[in-house]
């Protein structure tokens, strides 16, 4: 079946299905694991250009593992619902949103004195 649209010469559309309207065979089951998979959380983790920059100024280092060890803080944060969170993990204090999964400032913990604008507190083991 073709369709001609008035004022267009000899120009025929295709009838082509629209993929809006087709049936798609998936159990429930399958539709909400693959949901959930979608909405898993990155493990990437942000760092704000001011946090890098106070961490060059500090000489605060962070290696793969410690990386993991926060994005793993993050995780939990994040389940329980923080925004803003104030991560200490050995002698450094970060500052990171949750919901952007970014460290927004960085700072020695012998620096802490007044800490704002946070919802929660994380203190990592090691």
């Amino acid at each position: 079946m073709s369709l001609r649209v008035e004022g267009m010469q000899n120009q025929t559309l295709a009838n082509k299905s629209n993929p809006i309207n087709q049936r798609i065979d998936r159990t429930f089951g399958s539709f909400l694991t693959g949901s959930l998979q979608q909405q898993s959380p990155s493990t990437e983790i942000k760092v704000s250009n001011h946090a890098q920059k106070r961490m060059n100024e500090r000489g605060i280092l962070l290696d793969q593992s410690d990386l993991t060890t926060i994005a793993d803080a993050l995780e939990e944060l994040d389940q329980k619902g923080s925004k803003n969170s104030l991560i200490v993990y050995k002698d450094i204090a970060l500052i990171a949103s949750i919901d952007n999964r970014t460290i927004i400032t960085a700072m020695n913990t012998g620096e802490m004195e007044t800490i704002t604008n946070i919802d929660s507190v994380k203190k990592i083991n090691v």
